[in-house]
Parts: structure tokens; C-alpha cells; sequence
């Protein structure tokens, strides 16, 4: 579903991208974490189309971002962390638009319309202008938009940002029944968050992908070692980058 090949991207004489590559299968839920400034937004605004590798290939269900961007965009829901909405529209109002952006119409654009507003719990907000909706609320509407056209590639980034303990909950549970039949990819920066509700770890360091591994095998390498999993995370930071070097 998401295949990325030594990608690169740089912006000027920065280096943001060095090299990536790494591949999501449907069914799998894989969270994506890296510090500021490691490069992790910037693969996702490529994933997303957004952006354009200076290097490198990426597809979207066997689609070119570069060459079938259109293609790849029909096929991808993407949330990115800073969840951009129309403010002065109803919230009903914009999830048409939302759809209809996406080619849905009449009973199709309807039925998927009930769906999203049904399982991101939006029935209260509907008739409410975006400005009204409270911070978790809007962070549900965006997902909802996603969600709309039934996109079998999925891209979250940071997206329990403003959702209430009991949200982030049902939030997870949600992700996981997405997941049966979709390639998800999600950043945090909360670890705990990540190995909860994912099958895999990408680790971006300094624009190098530095770790790419199963959550039950690096949880079983804990226990060997007697170590938290943020210890060995951090550990695989320091070794793939140089860092305490000579100390």
C-alpha cells in the first residue's frame, strides 16, 4: 500500500530526507516517531503529495506521487498535525464538501456522510459552524474528512492532539478496526501512545531512517536486557547517530 524508496529531499542546502525507505502492507498499523526537526513531517507532507522527493520514489497503492499524483491522492486519507478547516462552514456542510472534493455524490456521498459522523461520534456538532466545535472536536471532523471517501491508505500526524483521555481511548480502538483492511501510518511524540496501537516502529533520526522493527520483537529485547523501551529506542538514536561518541 505504501511503498517508499530512497527517498530524498532537501530544502536549500539542508539535508531534511536522506536516503528513506520502507514499505506498509494493509493491515498494518506502523507509528512513526522522530524528534523535531528529524524529517518526520516531511515524509509525511511527501506521502501526502504535498511535497515532491528530490530523490527517490514513493507509492500510494501502486500509484507514483511523482507521475499519477491524482491517482495516489484519490487513495490516501491524510490528517496532518496542524488540521486545516474551513471555520465558517457547518460542520454537516463541510464534510459534503469533503466528499463531494473527492467525486462522491447523491446516496454515495449520503451513506459515507453517515458513516464518518457516526464513528467519529460528530452527531452533536453538526449543525455548528467549525469555529463553535471545541479543539477535540475539530481534531475529530478533520479525521472524519479523511475518512470520507474510504481511502485504503491512511496518514495521521499527531492525531489525538486535543482529545480528552477517554477520546484517545475509543480513538485507538477505532484505529484498529481501520486497520483490518488499510496501511496506516501515524506520528507521535508519545512513545506509550505508538506501542499501543502499533504493529511496527519507523525511527527517523536526522533525516535517516534509523529503526524499523516489530513492537513484540523490540518489547522481547526489553525484557532480555532489562531496559524500558524508550531506554532501547533511545539507545538505537545514539548508536545510528554517532551521539556520546569519545565519552
Amino acid at each position: 500500500m505504501i511503498h517508499v524508496d530512497a527517498v530524498t529531499r532537501r530544502f536549500g542546502t539542508t539535508l531534511a530526507v536522506d536516503g528513506v525507505s520502507f514499505s506498509i502492507g494493509a493491515g498494518e498499523v506502523v507509528g512513526f516517531l522522530g524528534e523535531n526537526g528529524a524529517g518526520k513531517s516531511t515524509v509525511l507532507r511527501m506521502l501526502a503529495t504535498y511535497l515532491v522527493p528530490d530523490a527517490g520514489t514513493i507509492r500510494i497503492a501502486g500509484f507514483d506521487t511523482r507521475r499519477e499524483s491524482l491517482a495516489a491522492r484519490a487513495h490516501l486519507g491524510y490528517l496532518p498535525e496542524h488540521n486545516p478547516l474551513f471555520d465558517g462552514m457547518r460542520v454537516d456542510r463541510f464534510l459534503a464538501f469533503a466528499g463531494g472534493a473527492h467525486g462522491l455524490t447523491g446516496a454515495e456521498l449520503e451513506g459515507r456522510a453517515r458513516w464518518v459522523i457516526e464513528r467519529c461520534s460528530l452527531g452533536e456538532v453538526l449543525t455548528q459552524p467549525i469555529r463553535a466545535c471545541s479543539k477535540g472536536f475539530r481534531q475529530r471532523i478533520g479525521l472524519a474528512a479523511a475518512l470520507i471517501h474510504d481511502p485504503p491508505v491512511l496518514l495521521l500526524d499527531e492525531p489525538t492532539h486535543g482529545l480528552d483521555p477517554l477520546q484517545v481511548a475509543a480513538f485507538r480502538k477505532f484505529v484498529r478496526e481501520l486497520a483490518r483492511d488499510r496501511a496506516i501510518l501515524f506520528s507521535s511524540h508519545i512513545l506509550a501512545e505508538v506501542t499501543t496501537i502499533s504493529d511496527r516502529i519507523l525511527l527517523i533520526s536526522k533525516g535517516r531512517l534509523v529503526l524499523d522493527r516489530r513492537v513484540a520483537e523490540l518489547e522481547g529485547e526489553c525484557r532480555v536486557a532489562g531496559a524500558t523501551l524508550e531506554e532501547h529506542i533511545l539507545s538505537a538514536v545514539r548508536a545510528a547517530t554517532g551521539a556520546g561518541a569519545g565519552r
